[in-house]
């Protein structure tokens, strides 16, 4: 990928997956559309030197993992938000609630169908990165736009707004920073690239590398990668990630469940055009009678170049065990937010099993034991279980 591109990707080391084993050999080409083989190297090399940058397009997402559907704009039910006021401690209740929005983002996020128009301009070798989201909900829409100088968001239903302006001594450092979050969120799910970007920078020897069957996605000829992990015991059967043979950019993602027949998440291009968005779609200018609310850049107090971290207690560590697809991941009690810990979403969606409690997905199972520690994985709840047991 060029230096100028928008960074959807960490570097893919290709060489190293090549080594570990872990391409198989390529599939036959499907009939309905017949692109020239290649191997699973060659169609990684393409999503890593693809100098794509800037693009617009339609962007479907659809999940199917057990949750209902959860309207945002509805926010927490009545008996939510005052359960969260009544058990808060004093002067924690606006905390409390804030966590359960959270959750219902969330929530809303991983459950049902969303749309969304979503525009980039990365072409600026010398500028910042611009982008456009329009998140399209059933009677409402919400608009994220970001120009380098100020953020806006703003929401429809509500006729709200809020302004972020960023200063120019600081838009370096906030670049730096945007940057330094994206890279370390558990998912951005704006676009079909970033969540390939998730997949494949953790191919490792856990899983088969595959091409499979060449297809079409937004009217444009795709290769389709297929991602296999080894381990017998885990809830992911597959993941697919349809490559524009032209650009090698990722233009849908297809994560199914083992004994699911339809697609437990799906993200994709419905359309897609690879020229600079119009300068103007970044300027936003909120509504008439909108409720604008300014907000301040946080300011991040400098510490001492010699000034050691702050370290956090061994014990309050999350603990990973085993590798891969089948890898669970142990927070001690200590470490789990009472907001979540207590949180009356959480309570109303989980399911009380042997131990403890069962927050439960097509994808993954969270068991929230008795005594506090919370245990995940991609894993039937047995081995969760028996790892709390251990």
């Amino acid at each position: 990928m060029s230096r100028n591109s928008v960074k959807w990707f960490p570097a893919i080391v290709v060489p190293v997956v090549i080594v570990a084993g872990v391409l198989a050999v390529p599939l036959q080409a499907g009939a309905a559309v017949d692109l020239p083989d290649k191997t699973p190297e060659q169609v990684l090399l393409m999503v890593s030197d693809s100098t794509v940058n800037a693009f617009s397009g339609t962007v479907e997402k659809t999940a199917e993992l057990g949750l209902p559907d959860i309207d945002l704009g509805a926010g927490m039910s009545g008996s939510m938000e005052e359960s969260t006021s009544e058990s808060a401690p004093e002067g924690t209740a606006e905390t409390g609630a804030a966590a359960t929005g959270v959750l219902a983002s969330v929530m809303e996020l991983f459950s049902g169908a969303h749309t969304a128009r979503v525009y980039v301009d990365g072409s600026d070798a010398d500028g910042p990165a611009k982008a456009r989201v329009q998140i399209q909900d059933r009677m409402a829409e919400r608009n994220v736009v970001s120009n380098g100088t100020e953020v806006w968001t703003y929401d429809s239903e509500t006729n709200t707004a809020s302004h972020l302006a960023i200063p120019a001594e600081a838009r370096a450092a906030a670049q730096a920073k945007i940057a330094e979050m994206a890279a370390t969120a558990p998912a951005d799910l704006s676009t079909p690239s970033q969540v390939a970007d998730r997949f494949l920078s953790e191919i490792d020897p856990s899983t088969t590398v595959s091409v499979g069957t060449d297809g079409t996605v937004a009217g444009r000829t795709a290769y389709e990668l297929v991602l296999t992990p080894k381990a017998t015991q885990t809830l992911v059967e597959s993941v697919s990630i349809s490559v524009d043979s032209e650009t090698g950019v990722p233009l849908q993602v297809t994560v199914r469940a083992d004994g699911q027949d339809d697609p437990a998440f799906q993200v994709g291009f419905t359309d897609v055009d690879f020229s600079t968005p119009s300068a103007d779609l970044f300027d936003f200018t909120p509504p008439a009678g909108a409720t604008v609310e300014e907000v301040a850049l946080p300011v991040m107090p400098e510490m001492p170049a010699d000034q050691p971290k702050p370290e956090i207690p061994a014990e309050n560590l999350p603990v990973v065990t085993g590798t891969g697809w089948d890898a669970i991941v142990e927070v001690p009690a200590a470490s789990v937010p009472s907001e979540l810990s207590a949180n009356p979403m959480l309570s109303e969606l989980a399911t009380a099993v042997d131990g403890g409690q069962l927050f439960s997905t097509a994808l993954v199972n969270v068991f929230l034991a008795d005594d506090g520690r919370v245990f995940a994985g991609s894993v039937p709840v047995e081995l969760l279980q028996a790892a709390a047991d251990a």
